[in-house]
């Protein structure tokens, strides 16, 4: 005779940081624009604790553009996709800008631009 346990007494599934650090980092990369020629894919930390996760994502943008807007979305869609795929809340995106990349450089040019 087999007995049927209750669903919450089998258990529980935990997600490693580092998975969510991963989902945190694959969002962030689809919320901007591209990641510059020359520059870095965006990286990201998190800090979890029961079902809510804080993350840090440190990432690299052209410049010049809307900082604060591409930030805007790399936090919306952060928090979007992690809270969908790892079941997690999420109350804090810190967003830290590591490196603007300045279009001008690319092109060649030396001294001022006019």
């Amino acid at each position: 005779m087999t007995t049927q346990v209750a669903p919450a007494e089998r258990g529980a599934t935990r997600i490693a940081d580092r998975v969510v650090a991963k989902i945190a980092a694959q969002a962030a990369r689809e919320a901007l624009p591209a990641v510059p020629a020359d520059g870095a894919p965006p990286h990201a930390a998190v800090s979890v604790r029961h079902d809510s996760a804080r993350v840090r994502i440190s990432l690299e943008l052209d410049y010049p553009g809307d900082i604060g807007a591409q930030c805007g979305a790399v936090r919306r869609q952060v928090a979007e996709r992690v809270r969908a795929l790892a079941g997690m809340e999420v109350p804090e995106v810190a967003v830290q800008v590591e490196r603007l990349h300045s279009a001008h450089d690319r092109g060649g040019a030396k001294g001022r631009i006019r």
